[in-house]
């Protein structure tokens, strides 16, 4: 039997809140916390919003998804996220304990794997979901920004 709800539709639904953050003029990262094949989270760059560095995709997906279960732990839940979490995301999620994280593009300058960031040790990985799709949409919106400089 095929499963609707697979990972390339839920990176497709993070793609979609990076759409929202390209719109807005942020760096265009988006986020979705999945728990039992439902996404209970969503989230999007803010940084240049809020004017705060912490405002990571993936730090407002955690703190929504935390919000909608009443507690900490997102240890049955999965991130899907377009872009390899950077340091600060990865180890939020560390203290998250999240089960799974599925990132699109990788970050070979930023991303936890570069610098080698410890994830909780029960948390999998899956990368390169839709990767191309999710390269593009970076490269496009730092091709327009130079330009528009």
């Amino acid at each position: 039997m095929i499963n609707p709800f697979d990972d390339t539709y839920f990176m497709q639904r993070a793609l979609q809140e990076a759409q929202i953050a390209f719109e807005k003029g942020e760096v265009p990262v988006g986020a979705v916390v999945v728990m039992n094949e439902k996404i209970i989270a969503r989230g999007y760059n803010l940084t240049e919003t809020l004017n705060d560095v912490t405002a990571h995709a993936e730090m407002q997906a955690f703190t929504a998804a935390s919000d909608f279960l009443g507690g900490k732990y997102l240890k049955d839940c999965t991130l899907y996220v377009t872009l390899e979490p950077c340091q600060m995301c990865a180890g939020a999620s560390y203290w998250t304990q999240i089960g799974r994280i599925v990132f699109g593009a990788s970050d070979i300058q930023r991303g936890f794997e570069h610098y080698k960031t410890t994830l909780h040790p029960k948390t999998k990985v899956t990368k390169g979901i839709l990767a191309e799709e999710c390269g593009s949409l970076m490269k496009r919106f730092f091709i327009e920004k130079r330009n528009l400089n």
